[in-house]
């Protein structure tokens, strides 16, 4: 079930569910499974299955670029977390991938993307080294809840 757990995530974070949706994804025969679940459900979609390490079929060749950001995001947050031993409580791992995945969709320039973070914040351009990008990071996240709570 943790392939359509996983969908559902996906789907969840959609404002509405395209008509040509695609979900890219590896060789596990059970996204097939959950994409007949959701499409019993009334949401169909196409599942673009990237099978193996080389290219031997067409849709491999095409999507494979996209399954290796993944595998490259999988392997840095393990080379990350590794270290931690894990955490005592639920709220030190909620933490860590919370901190990780700011760092690295919005401060850590990757090679990929010419040494460019993927998501672009303007107002941490022009500062001029990694602690002061995490405090103004740190001050808009705490603005913006302070707006939502209001």
């Amino acid at each position: 079930m943790s392939a359509i757990r996983a969908i559902d995530d996906v789907l969840k974070k959609l404002p509405s569910i395209p008509d040509d949706l695609s979900l890219v994804v590896d060789g596990n025969p059970i996204y097939l499974l959950a994409q007949h679940f959701f499409a019993q459900h009334g949401i169909p979609f196409d599942v673009r299955q990237v099978i193996g390490l080389t290219n031997d079929d067409p849709v491999s060749e095409e999507f494979r670029p996209l399954k290796q950001i993944i595998e490259r995001f999988n392997r840095t947050f393990k080379g990350n977390y590794r270290p931690t031993h894990g955490f005592g409580a639920e709220e030190g791992s909620v933490s860590f991938v919370t901190l990780f995945v700011a760092y690295f969709n919005f401060l850590r320039p990757h090679g990929a993307l010419e040494n460019r973070v993927p998501v672009v914040i303007p107002e941490l351009d022009n500062l001029p080294h990694m602690p002061a990008r995490w405090g103004k990071l740190i001050a808009m996240a705490q603005d913006f809840l302070k707006q939502q709570a209001a």
